[in-house]
């Protein structure tokens, strides 16, 4: 069965990695210029993965001249892999400060113990070395985060990956580093573990009349539902869950506790709001940086407090390239052929209906009617209705629609808690769509949020049966 993968089209000021449909490994070239300023990367195979040439190592390096602000929400799994430990005490120690980012594909170093600890910051070290960088031989002073992807439980191949990493020193003739499209799409497809293509994509905007620039890759097809908060967020953790990661660079210059605030902000309504099949990764981390190389001499920061509008712009920007990167995961959803957006409308708050659309969008019973293409709603209802809320629900005043893709109107199916007499004809041709949506109205209040999820399938079951081997 093939993955979701619609088209999608590239407009002057932005550009993406396009999977076709049937064909989701294929996709365009980026013009080089789309690229941010001040950034080397690149991607390799260094033996992590069995299969030569596949790409399982990549690095993204800041070569500007100002500080480079580093940001990052991380997992809530109570079993935080050793990247994630790693990084958030390299943000808490530089006070939000990195200029590079190191990951691996193909092992998680998750539930590694003291060894898995000792090589993410082994990782860390040798990529510090590269950016010139000489940390202490403890844990610290490090200007690199750390990101691992792929099977939990086992030891990384570290004298592998420190070889791969000394390689691209820029005195070594087989040094891969470059800026443009060859270089990050190299990078892009070093994130990839069960991915069927490389999730990159890049974005031009305006801030006070200066163009700047956005590029972002991640990656995930399973163990995909995202709950990430910044490294100061105390744990939450929930039931044990591949792994949601992701890299966002930009040559603006933004002070690292507005790319913090800005990223927290951009995460909840993008990569919390995704969800393939409600398991939550020991790894999932997303981080920015920006390092302001395309900001003229003597521009302040974007700062929150200091020029709160140009902040609230740029919060804006980062938040809606965010979302085009988390709906790219959901369309190469392990199994999936469904790309569904649930919409809930009319909370009390923005937290009420964003899990109402979570458990929408998790639950087995609804994802297993929609890869059947059944208007079962009442599945849609009975998620609903199980989740306490800050106000407590109507039934007489909730309505649920399935959403056409196309804009035409939708099919309501239950309107004000009474139902309708469905055109089932009308629901099937919406539910055997690629692309369609749910929408539930509480009639509570004027708050809603939107959750992007895929259907479950036999073929997800297969794939994940005998993912190990």
């Amino acid at each position: 069965m093939s993955r979701v993968a619609r088209r999608l089209f590239a407009t002057a000021a932005s550009y993406t990695s396009r999977p076709l449909p049937n064909k989701a490994h294929h996709h365009a070239p980026i013009p080089d210029a789309a690229f941010p300023h001040g950034y080397l990367a690149t991607g390799l195979h260094c033996g992590v993965k069995k299969a030569a040439g596949v790409p399982d190592l990549g690095l993204l390096l800041s070569t500007s001249e100002r500080n480079t602000s580093a940001a990052a929400c991380f997992t809530r799994n109570a079993f935080k892999a050793a990247p994630v430990v790693v990084s958030t005490e390299v943000l808490q120690r530089g006070g939000g400060a990195a200029r590079a980012v190191v990951v691996n594909s193909g092992c998680a170093n998750a539930v590694t113990g003291r060894r898995g600890m000792d090589d993410a910051w082994a990782m860390a070290r040798a990529t510090d070395a590269l950016l010139g960088t000489k940390g202490d031989e403890g844990e610290g002073n490090s200007e690199t985060l750390v990101m691992s992807t792929g099977v939990i439980g086992q030891h990384l191949p570290i004298e592998k990956i420190l070889s791969g990493i000394r390689s691209q020193a820029q005195t070594e003739a087989g040094s891969t580093l470059g800026t443009g499209f060859a270089a990050w799409e190299r990078l892009a497809r070093a994130f990839m573990t069960t991915d069927t293509f490389p999730k990159l994509r890049a974005r031009a905007f305006t801030l006070d009349g200066k163009e700047y620039r956005l590029a972002g890759i991640d990656k995930g097809a399973g163990m995909i539902h995202p709950d990430m908060g910044p490294a100061a967020t105390p744990s939450a953790p929930r039931a044990l869950h591949a792994t949601l990661l992701g890299c966002i660079a930009t040559d603006a210059a933004v002070s690292p506790r507005s790319l913090q605030s800005a990223l927290a902000y951009a995460v909840d309504r993008s990569f919390n709001s995704i969800s393939v099949d409600g398991d939550m990764s020991t790894n999932d981390t997303v981080v920015a940086l920006a390092n302001g190389a395309a900001a003229d001499a003597g521009v302040p920061e974007v700062d929150e407090e200091r020029t709160p509008e140009l902040y609230v712009a740029f919060r804006d920007e980062l938040t809606a390239f965010a979302a085009d990167l988390a709906k790219l995961v959901v369309r190469d959803g392990e199994g999936a052929s469904k790309f569904v957006t649930v919409t809930v409308e009319g909370a009390n708050t923005y937290q009420d209906a964003h899990k109402i659309a979570a458990r929408i969008s998790t639950s087995a019973l609804v994802k297993t009617a929609l890869y059947g293409e059944d208007a079962n709603w009442g599945r849609i209802l009975a998620a609903t209705g199980s989740i306490p809320l800050s106000v407590p629900l109507d039934p007489t005043r909730v309505t649920v629609s399935f959403v056409p893709a196309d804009g035409s109107t939708p099919l309501p199916v239950l309107v004000d808690g009474e139902p309708e007499n469905v055109d089932e004809a009308r629901a099937k041709e919406i539910l055997s769509q690629e692309d369609f949506g749910v929408r539930v109205e509480l009639g509570l209040g004027k708050e809603s949020a939107t959750y992007w999820t895929c259907d479950l399938s036999y073929e997800y079951v297969k794939i994940n049966g005998d993912y190990r081997s």
